[in-house]
């Protein structure tokens, strides 16, 4: 037996996903080499090291704390996401998302530790326990990161690099940058050049804005393969509110404005082609420190950081699926941008077609969304806050009494902080939290936790659209009552987990 048998199973599969250069584990897990201090992504083509050799990290940061630098070769910085955040419903998980959405940045670990309900010190022995990295020593990561993306792909200053991505000052950006990497920043950026890295140069402005002209800068999303961007980019198409949002699939593009830390911005990405393992990402911001907050929250909207392989080896088990699996390989479930607008969205469409509600949001956005001025075609106007759409639904909204008087609530409650959504709750919890709500129901709270938390196992209760896509692919009868075929679906579904939200979006496709 070889000392890799030897080990355990875990260590046994991501050594076997080195030896063959795996790439669909890249951002998984970091592979670092004692002999050389050096830390890579799976697929990286420098030769295998030796098993005694190597040590496994479920994160950069872990390794950065280990004393390992990021290899120069594979650039393991550039990697996809781990999709563990969305699948893990634990602490972990939940402290990741929030991380990734720069919340150590805005308020210090004493504002991750008051979001997840722990002390700052109970919180970063948990995180040390299970990541070998703390709050601080994650988000400095996530900075590098950062960093990295806005070296190589554009040309902004190096000071403004620095501040966009996080940094309190030049020196601390110097020294993070040639630790994690082994390198200056005038160095990595070179490097870049020479190899033909760099992304498409756009990038105007520096620091916050004066005078209302906004930063842009672009940037390329890595993303595995395969990635049904047409799927992804026309389930947001068919949903997207006039001004709010653009779209225009037979170019791949979808745009629209964001409401960021701050201030107000736009966005718009295009999918060069299919099986590029790219998305293309333009921005237009009041401020360049909210470049890693937009990057990460396009991401999740996009579900960037899925594992499709995973998903679509799960599910093709079943031979109902296999035919939609290979007619639509790597599909995605779409995110959120904005927790309290995916709320109202979801309150409005509920016992409504798609099409009706895109109307009424329409008519919202447009009687009381704040205007906005974007580069980017098709953008006029921001979706409105709490406070606006608690003001403005009445006027705007022609709903049912009691759906009308559930989106005033939520948006009162939302606006005043006694009801709060973010990309950190715990899915139990914020269902609960939902359905005690009157006028909330299993569904709305169960698409809210699909989108908002990115839940990768949810199939929701009471979707007509879903039971439509049951009864064609033959999963449920039609002969049987409505009741029965819901029950039924559930039953079916089991099967699924932990990927039933995948296969809703199969479902709906097929309805």
């Amino acid at each position: 037996m070889t000392d890799v048998e030897l080990r355990d199973p875990a260590f046994t599969e991501r050594y076997r996903a080195i030896a063959a250069r795996d790439s669909r584990f890249d951002g998984q897990f970091y592979t670092a080499v004692r002999t050389t201090g050096i830390y890579c992504r799976p697929s990286c083509p420098a030769r295998t090291p030796k098993a005694e050799n190597v040590a496994f990290y479920l994160t950069s940061a872990a390794a950065h704390e280990a004393g390992f630098r990021a290899c120069k070769r594979c650039l393991p910085e550039a990697a996809p996401g781990t999709p563990a955040w969305d699948l893990r419903r634990d602490l972990t998980g939940r402290a990741m998302r929030l991380v990734a959405d720069g919340v150590v940045d805005r308020e210090g670990v004493s504002g991750l530790a008051t979001r997840l309900g722990y002390s700052e010190r109970q919180l970063h022995r948990l995180l040390v326990a299970e990541l070998g990295a703390g709050p601080l020593a994650l988000a400095r990561a996530q900075r590098a990161q950062t960093a990295r993306a806005l070296l190589v792909g554009t040309s902004l200053r190096l000071a403004d690099v620095a501040f966009a991505a996080g940094f309190g000052s030049i020196r601390q950006f110097n020294d993070t940058v040639a630790e994690v990497f082994g390198a200056t920043p005038s160095e990595l950026r070179a490097r870049a050049r020479r190899s033909g890295r760099t992304a498409k140069d756009s990038a105007r402005g520096t620091g916050a804005t004066a005078g209302g002209e906004p930063v842009r800068i672009s940037l390329t999303l890595p993303v595995r393969e395969p990635f049904d961007a047409r799927g992804v980019l026309e389930f947001l198409a068919v949903r997207s509110v006039e001004g709010v949002e653009s779209a225009d699939l037979s170019v791949l593009r979808y745009a629209r404005t964001v409401a960021l830390p701050h201030g107000p911005g736009a966005f718009e990405v295009r999918v060069p082609r299919p099986g590029s393992g790219r998305v293309d990402l333009d921005l237009e911001l009041t401020d360049l420190a909210d470049a890693p907050v937009a990057v990460a929250r396009v991401r999740r909207l996009l579900d960037l950081d899925a594992d499709p392989v995973a998903v679509d080896s799960a599910l093709a088990s079943d031979p109902v699926l296999v035919p939609s699996v290979a007619a639509v390989p790597g599909i995605r479930v779409p995110g959120t941008l904005d927790p309290a607008e995916l709320l109202v969205r979801a309150i409005v469409g509920q016992q409504i077609s798609v099409a009706a509600a895109r109307t009424h949001l329409t008519r919202l956005a447009k009687g009381v969304g704040t205007p906005y001025a974007s580069a980017f075609e098709g953008l006029t106007r921001l979706f409105p806050g709490p406070a606006q759409v608690a003001d403005g639904a009445s006027a705007h909204l022609r709903l049912p009494a009691r759906t009308l008087a559930t989106v005033i609530a939520a948006g009162r409650d939302l606006a005043d902080g006694s009801l709060a959504l973010s990309v950190g709750d715990d899915p139990e919890d914020l269902r609960r939290r939902l359905v005690s709500r009157t006028g909330i129901g299993p569904w709305t709270a169960g698409y809210v936790a699909l989108r908002v938390l990115g839940d990768p196992d949810v199939l929701m209760d009471g979707d007509v659209a879903l039971l439509a896509g049951a009864r064609n692919l033959g999963l449920v009868s039609a002969e049987e009552p409505r009741p029965h075929q819901f029950k039924e679906l559930a039953r079916r579904g089991a099967v699924w987990a932990p990927w039933r939200s995948y296969a809703a979006m199969h479902l709906w496709r097929s309805a």
